[in-house]
């Protein structure tokens, strides 16, 4: 005699389901993962950039260091200028090139930190701009609005 086996009615239906549910869930964490990884910018050191052998871990980060003095130079919204690394020795200079509105408190001796890519060894495009400032920053208040001016 043959034993019939018993299965619930709606087994391959909820397996089915199961399967369905679970590759949607590993396709969502790919995405995001994806995502993640193309939004990754690194920060590197001027003199790690210009060093003999430099290979970026990504194609666009950020570099941060000094705008030396005596290098900035605009024509129209094209703005060029040198970037020295305030820790360390720089084998080459860094050259940078932005196109677009500066920072108001960008200026030659200041820190700076640049995102873009390398169009060759020693030159950088950057796509964005930052200008940092020291810890004695004070940002310019107007008091023609009848308030008391503060005690220095």
């Amino acid at each position: 005699m043959t034993e019939a086996r018993i299965t619930p009615p709606n087994r391959n239906r909820r397996l089915l389901w199961i399967g369905i549910l679970g590759a949607l869930l590993v396709a969502g964490l790919f995405l995001v993962f994806q995502a993640l990884n193309e939004n990754t910018q690194f920060f590197e050191n001027p003199s790690d950039v210009v060093a003999e052998g430099f290979e970026s871990r990504s194609d666009v980060f950020k570099i941060g260091g000094l705008v030396k003095d005596d290098t900035v130079v605009t024509q129209g919204l094209t703005t060029r200028f040198l970037i020295d690394d305030f820790e360390r020795d720089m084998a080459h200079d860094l050259h940078v090139t932005y196109t677009g509105a500066l920072p108001d408190l960008f200026r030659e001796g200041q820190g700076v930190v640049v995102s873009g890519r390398l169009t060759s060894p020693t030159h950088f495009q950057a796509v964005e701009v930052l200008a940092k400032h020291d810890e004695n920053y004070q940002p310019v208040i107007d008091y023609r609005d009848g308030e008391k001016a503060p005690r220095s």
